[in-house]
């Protein structure tokens, strides 16, 4: 502290306590509260793990020297002077890459199957960048050789998770797809279409277990949305239909007929939850076609534009916002981290999942709203400013009525009951 003199305002706003478990109460809190602190009390927070830094840094890193660089670029601070201090500057980034050393390299698992996968890192792509590691991705490229194929997940609707996996990870790896396969379940298309809400260990409403042609159409109108943002990026796109006991294949033909109208290369009917591979033959042999036509891959924005701009278009583009709305404190951040340098950087939005829009009852495809920014924080280690959109957590929360209310032991046969 001696050394690099601080501002209490400054502290928490780059650097946050990180745990793996969701806690509404942690959200914001006060520390430095012992007599030891010699008054340096402040109010600060805890983040989810997923959310964290280090987790992107560990997703997006391409060696051990990047991760060293990435780690050591980390802002925890600012001076009084508005300097950035970094985890270079505190001394800290060696020994943070010696605890990361063995984190770096990818987990290889096999499936039921016996098929070889990757799984490594886990931002969440509604409050991180929602991607698994370019390290697993490059070796698993390596592995299949020139003539194999890669099959790597981009998490939730493909309006975070695919947007930050071309504008960010695809930035950093170098590397550019050849596909983009768009998931959709008839349920979800219902949900988008105005059906009724679902609550887990609720059995599901009529409404989604009946044929309901009406719902369905209307509904296919946000998986029409996501084929044209998967266009944009200038990739050919195929729809993967996961095809459950309930869904009719009146229903099943009109999401192939309506993705294949909206621009998909191709749109399959898959049963791999159900039956294995042999359920997604028909999903990997439209890939393997969709794979040998023309691929034009272009970014969403130049990142030398500035910050407010990429904002804008991703919130329009994107989610069809009409415009954006920048809350005091993110217009005081932006001007702030434009003025560190850190205006060139792609931009990750932490925004809700359930929705186009930033308000998570608003299926279908919204229209006419303005996407609220209340804050923007930066990853500089990482590579990326994240606009906090509406309400948006990066602590999650836990059901108001706890699942713990449904779990109990039965003492005589040891079996835990609720569970499920």
């Amino acid at each position: 502290v001696a050394k690099f003199p601080m501002s209490p305002f400054y502290l928490p706003t780059f650097f946050y306590v990180v745990l793996d478990t969701n806690d509404r109460f942690l959200r914001t809190i006060t520390i430095g509260q012992s007599p030891s602190e010699k008054g340096y009390t402040r109010t600060a927070q805890f983040d989810i793990t997923v959310a964290s830094e280090i987790m992107a840094v560990l997703a997006l890193t391409n060696s051990l020297e990047d991760m060293r660089e990435r780690l050591g670029k980390m802002v925890v601070a600012s001076s009084k002077k508005g300097v950035p201090i970094t985890t270079e500057d505190l001394g800290v980034s060696g020994a943070l890459t010696v605890l990361m050393k063995d984190a770096i390299k990818p987990n290889l698992m096999q499936t039921l199957e016996g098929n070889p996968v990757f799984v490594h890192a886990g931002p969440f792509a509604n409050i991180a960048h929602g991607n698994s590691s370019v390290l697993a991705d490059k070796i698993a490229l390596k592995v299949v050789g020139k003539d194999g194929f890669v099959v790597t997940e981009a998490g939730f609707g493909a309006d975070i998770g695919m947007e930050k996996f071309f504008d960010i990870k695809c930035r950093y790896s170098g590397l550019q797809p050849h596909v983009v396969v768009l998931v959709a379940t008839i349920r979800a298309l219902k949900m988008h279409g105005g059906g009724p809400m679902v609550m887990a260990g609720v059995p599901l409403p009529k409404e989604y277990i009946v044929e309901n042609i009406p719902l369905l159409e209307k509904g296919c109108s946000n998986l029409r949305k996501q084929i044209e943002n998967a266009r944009i990026f200038g990739v050919p796109v195929v729809v993967a239909v996961n095809a459950f006991k309930s869904d009719t294949e009146a229903e099943l033909q009109l999401v192939i007929r309506l993705a294949k109208e909206a621009g998909a290369l191709d749109a399959v009917k898959c049963t791999h939850w159900a039956d294995g591979g042999k359920g997604a033959v028909a999903l990997a042999e439209a890939v393997q076609r969709a794979s040998q036509a023309p691929s034009h891959f272009q970014f969403l924005y130049d990142v030398e534009l500035p910050v407010v701009e990429k904002i804008r278009i991703i919130a329009q583009k994107i989610y069809g916002a009409n415009d954006i709305e920048l809350l005091p404190e993110a217009e005081l951040k932006i001007i702030q981290y434009t003025k560190q340098g850190f205006g060139n950087l792609p931009i990750c939005m932490a925004k809700t999942h359930l929705s186009l829009s930033h308000d998570p009852e608003q299926k279908g495809v919204p229209t006419g709203f303005i996407l609220p920014i209340r804050d923007v924080r930066a990853s500089v280690g990482a590579g990326f400013l994240y606009p906090l959109v509406g309400t948006m957590s990066t602590m999650p929360g836990l059901p108001t009525r706890p699942c713990f209310y449904d779990i109990d032991l039965n003492p005589v046969t040891g079996e835990v009951n609720g569970l499920f």
